[in-house]
């Protein structure tokens, strides 16, 4: 089979040796539910209670004193975003039924740039009769704060902004934003699956109210992910039926991947100032000989902060599904923007929102790059993505 070269992190990054060599000892050691009393059960909920602190600490969450944060363990980015907008929201609404015995509409506001799995939850949150507004972003994919203050009323209890996107790699302003809202009494929620692991995230200094991640986009496994919920806060689940976690999500947990999840995030805190400089380097590197060799080119979402490993790429005149069949043949794994719509033919809600012309939106395509690729790889996938264009471009 032919070797690829993969550039699709923003879907999924390759699991790092230590982290399987890691989820490998776990399961050599049998751990056993960890919901048990038994002493064998008592030494699973050890290793357990300990990945989840070191994760919490790591990116930044209270975990001693009174007021401590809360860590609680989902499938994945998806779960935590539908867990921290439902389960907030619902929550609220709980209140006011016991208190009132009465259904209160409530509004949130949602970006317009936002993940599938987030805007996914907020039509769900519509169909329950309450109501939600997006916020408009710039050209450029960066959130308009200076129209979010206008957009809070009496009825706002919720704004979700990413903390990065997942196909334009944009860094969202989400501490200003935070701020605003906690001036205002609006709880707020930020998705970070794509920032943890790639920039430095810290829940303390954000000063935000819950926060979404997931191990398999930094090289941990897949099916294990995390929101942190600040002190106080007490999500209604989506789950029932078991105790584990205050049985805000029930169910049996995996010692083994959240130790996985734990000694990727780990190896990154390690080593982030290089992998920054390093993605970096190779990102730029690919975009300027790309802009050298196609003049027409356009990067989207250049000139806003950007993660270091994310380019957005539109390609005249190239229809952006035969570009990816045609570099897929080639041996260049990338992707046409969220790999949770990848089976979609419509053009990128995130690339409208930012204003883009249709004949840009149509040609784009995302590289995502990683802690595995190499020099070597960036300079062959720049051959293989110029032999491709002068193809399509004929």
């Amino acid at each position: 089979m032919k070797k690829f070269i993969y550039l699709d992190h923003n879907s999924t990054a390759p699991m790092l040796p230590a982290v399987a060599n890691k989820m490998s000892e776990c399961f050599s050691a049998g751990f056993v539910n960890p919901a048990s009393q038994h002493r064998p059960g008592q030494m699973a909920r050890k290793h357990l209670e300990d990945s989840r602190r070191k994760i919490a600490e790591l990116l930044g969450a209270k975990t001693l004193g009174m007021d401590t944060d809360q860590l609680i363990f989902t499938s994945g980015g998806t779960e935590s975003n539908n867990l921290a907008i439902l389960g907030l929201i619902n929550a609220h609404d709980s209140n006011l039924a016991n208190n009132q015995g009465l259904f209160a509409p409530q509004h949130v506001l949602v970006s317009s740039v936002e993940h599938p799995s987030v805007t996914g939850a907020a039509e769900q949150l519509v169909r329950l009769g309450h109501s939600v507004d997006k916020i408009p972003v710039d050209s450029l994919g960066v959130c308009r704060v200076d129209q979010l203050d206008s957009l809070i009323n009496d009825d706002t209890k919720l704004v979700s902004l990413m903390l990065a996107n997942n196909e334009t790699g944009v860094v969202q302003p989400v501490k200003e934003v935070a701020q605003l809202c906690r001036d205002r009494g609006v709880l707020f929620h930020t998705d970070a699956v794509q920032a943890v692991g790639k920039i430095p995230v810290n829940f303390s200094d954000l000063a935000v109210d819950a926060l979404s991640f997931t191990g398999h986009k930094f090289g941990g496994p897949r099916g294990i992910g995390g929101l942190i919920l600040r002190h106080g806060l007490t999500p209604t689940p989506l789950q029932f039926g078991g105790f584990q976690q205050m049985a805000l999500r029930p169910g049996t947990e995996d010692v083994a991947i959240v130790a996985g999840m734990e000694t990727a995030l780990g190896i990154f805190h390690q080593d982030q100032n290089n992998y920054y400089s390093d993605v970096l380097l190779l990102r730029n590197h690919m975009e300027n000989e790309l802009q050298n060799r196609f003049p027409d080119l356009v990067i989207n979402g250049v000139g806003a902060p950007r993660l270091p490993h994310v380019s957005n790429l539109s390609f005249s005149g190239v229809n952006r599904q035969s570009f990816l069949m045609a570099a897929d043949i080639e041996g260049l794994a990338i992707s046409t923007g969220s790999a949770c719509a990848s089976g979609s033919s419509e053009l990128s809600p995130v690339l409208l929102a930012m204003g883009l012309e249709k004949n840009i939106v149509e040609n784009s395509v995302r590289i995502s790059l990683g802690v595995s690729n190499t020099h070597e790889e960036i300079e062959d996938a720049i051959e293989i993505i110029s032999r491709v264009l002068n193809q399509l471009q004929q």
